[in-house]
């Protein structure tokens, strides 16, 4: 369990850098790469980073206008790039995920977690609310 957490927390730096720097396709790599040896050394598997990295990365357009729609008054661009990135992963695991594996309230509290650690004050009550929205959504359908 702990792993899987580092590995989110490894993966939402990434993203964060990856971002912070203008988005550059060619930089994602080298990033997760450094992040993963700085911050993981003896992690037994990068596979759940790049796993989380990549589907990010795949669905990031349209987890973007999930977020613009479950937070109508926050345009993505002025989201903070912590809290942005935070949602991004969060919406990945929420939407994209085998559920078995990471049932939708892990999702959520694995990201309130994150913002709490790595975000500002209101982070985790942001993060709650927009995961909040898309998962009673989810579970209208």
């Amino acid at each position: 369990m702990a792993s899987r957490h580092l590995s989110r927390s490894i993966a939402m730096q990434s993203l964060y850098e990856w971002d912070f720097m203008g988005k550059k396709p060619d930089a994602l790599e080298k990033i997760v790469e450094k992040n993963i040896k700085e911050f993981g050394p003896g992690l037994e598997s990068e596979t759940f980073i790049w796993e989380l990295i990549n589907g990010v990365i795949s669905h990031i357009k349209d987890i973007d206008k999930i977020i613009e729609k479950a937070a109508p008054e926050w345009p993505i661009e002025q989201i903070t790039i912590i809290d942005r990135n935070v949602l991004r992963i969060g919406l990945y695991e929420l939407l994209y995920e085998d559920k078995k594996e990471v049932p939708p309230k892990v999702a959520i509290n694995e990201s309130i977690e994150l913002a709490k650690t790595f975000g500002g004050e209101s982070s985790g009550k942001f993060i709650n609310g927009v995961l909040g929205t898309v998962y009673r959504e989810i579970e209208k359908e």
